[in-house]
């Protein structure tokens, strides 16, 4: 029997939450190196399984499947193919930078504030996410993503509600409430999109009689299943709506820039870059592989709730006065890039979405956590309070302009490539919509340098006259991502490589093949 590295890579973390959890109450700093190592053993035996992944082999690899619940047919199903594997590569990466630049932020405050934050909770907290994440990219079978899919939202709720951000303009009643609302609100939206889901989880085991994901697609694609047109129609809208609501993707976005206003930086960057993928993600793995027929049929609708995310979420982001909620309104930006790319339906588009779910996590975690480690130093959220801070701190802000120019997708940086292929996939089938996408690169540029000007640039302001450069600690985590950035964009062979083949297993799945340039090729 082989060694079960997909479940040792999701048990790990898991078994970190449960230690860290169990540190005593003073050793607040043990706690913080467990949570820090257990990370990085689970980046290792993320390591390992992009190594182990073989580009050339089976759609799904490094498979494990043990009887759970027997009476309903429910296995214990894992498997990844290229798309899991960037993913969770993503996720393991990200984390132990989550950790080192939450490192004091859940720490008891001295400034008269009855409110306590368990360190040891909070580190718990972001393992567990983490483990249930990475499982969600490792399942086939899908009421066993389904429990992961809503399991994940409790310690969500609790990192928003318990743990939010100290620079708040108010009193600590005041962003209490700004905090419980935040958090409400994340949970009520995708637990309404998670039991419109469950609706139509149970109603694919009805018509499948299995909910082995394997299993679904070859008696889908052997003809031994044919649902209804209307059947198979209602089913896809059931699982693409919680997707969307996760995503999130225009108009069930709005939980988004609360969420991520309220958090901490690192909380923040959980939220987007690790815990929204799962939504594109099951885009992929789900809407497309099981429901191929309702995929193309909603398809023209997609696109343009796609489109709208685009523009509307770049011109929201022009118009805020707030550091983290302009970092959010630009993701929504970024996520209906994503989903244009998925459902541009061509090899260039969905390699262009997936390479995009990674650049763009890798991105948003460098400017997020660079605002961070800016807002905690002034105390303050507001762009309007900023002004000169590249003469006091130079390296906070040369990274946080990399960092911007990295959302714009300056050429050179990962997120060029990714978008770059969406936009040319997008071209190939839909060339109106690849037009009104551009558009999202126009505004990009915008907010992000004017984000930059009213903060880094012109005269010092008083109040941050004194503010400290970037500490050791701060340049661990940003410097790692700045690197990745650079890298991933003049040589993102590593990722198309692995990428690219499971691409071509989901365009057959939908029976896809790229259009045919109308302009044939000089001899």
């Amino acid at each position: 029997m082989s060694f079960p590295l997909l479940t040792a890579t999701a048990a790990v973390p898991a078994l970190g939450a449960i230690v860290t959890a169990a540190v005593p109450a003073a050793r607040r700093t043990a706690a913080k190196w467990v949570a820090l190592f257990f990370s990085l053993v689970t980046l290792g035996l993320a390591a390992g399984v992009f190594v182990r992944f073989d580009p050339g082999g089976d759609r799904y690899q490094l498979t494990e499947s043990h009887a759970w619940i027997k009476d309903f047919g429910v296995r214990y199903e894992l498997g990844v193919d290229g798309i899991g594997v960037a993913l969770i590569a993503l996720t393991a990466l990200l984390i132990p930078f989550v950790i080192l630049a939450g490192w004091n932020d859940a720490d008891p405050q001295e400034t008269g504030s009855t409110r306590w934050r368990p360190t040891q909770g909070f580190f718990a907290l972001i393992l567990m996410v983490e483990a249930m994440v990475i499982l969600s990219f490792e399942a086939t079978d899908v009421f066993l993503f389904y429990i992961l899919f809503e399991a994940m939202l409790i310690p969500m709720y609790f990192l928003i509600g318990g743990f939010g951000d100290r620079a708040h303009a108010g009193t600590d009643r005041n962003a209490a409430a700004q905090r419980s609302y935040a958090a409400v609100k994340f949970l009520l939206y995708n637990l309404v999109g998670g039991l419109i889901m469950l609706a139509a989880v149970i109603g694919l085991y009805a018509v499948a009689g299995t909910f082995s994901l394997s299993e679904i697609a070859a008696a889908r694609a052997g003809g031994q299943l044919e649902l209804a047109t209307h059947t198979e129609r209602w089913l896809f809208l059931g699982f693409f709506f919680a997707f969307a609501v996760k995503a999130p993707l225009w108009p069930l976005h709005t939980w988004l820039p609360n969420a991520m206003g309220e958090a901490t930086a690192p909380v923040a960057v959980l939220i987007t870059a690790v815990v929204d993928k799962v939504g594109t993600f099951a885009m992929l793995r789900f809407c497309l592989q099981l429901f191929p027929e309702a995929s193309a049929w909603a398809t023209p609708v997609i696109l343009v709730l796609a489109l709208v995310s685009i523009v509307y979420g770049a011109l929201l982001a022009v118009g805020q006065r707030d550091i983290k909620r302009l970092i959010a309104y630009a993701s929504i930006s970024h996520f209906g890039f994503i989903v244009l790319g998925i459902f541009a339906m061509t090899s260039q588009g969905q390699s262009g979405a997936t390479l995009y779910m990674v650049n763009h996590g890798i991105s948003t975690a460098a400017l997020m956590l660079v605002a961070g480690f800016l807002i905690s130093r002034r105390g303050s959220r507001l762009i309007a309070d900023y002004g000169g801070v590249q003469k006091v701190a130079p390296v906070l802000a040369g990274t946080f302009l990399i960092g911007g120019l990295a959302t714009l997708s300056l050429p050179g940086l990962a997120p060029f490539v990714s978008e770059f292929l969406v936009l040319v996939g997008t071209f190939a089938r839909y060339p109106v919509a690849g037009i009104v996408a551009t558009s999202g690169i126009v505004l990009a540029a915008l907010y992000t340098l004017v984000l930059y000007q009213r903060t880094m640039t012109g005269p010092v302001k008083d109040e941050v006259a004194k503010m400290p450069d970037l500490r050791a600690r701060e340049l661990a985590v940003v410097a790692p991502l700045i690197a990745l950035l650079i890298l991933l964009g003049v040589f993102p062979k590593p990722l198309t490589e692995i990428v690219d083949p499971a691409v071509e297993h989901t365009l057959s799945d939908v029976q896809k093949t790229d259009p045919r340039p109308d302009v044939e090729a000089a001899k």
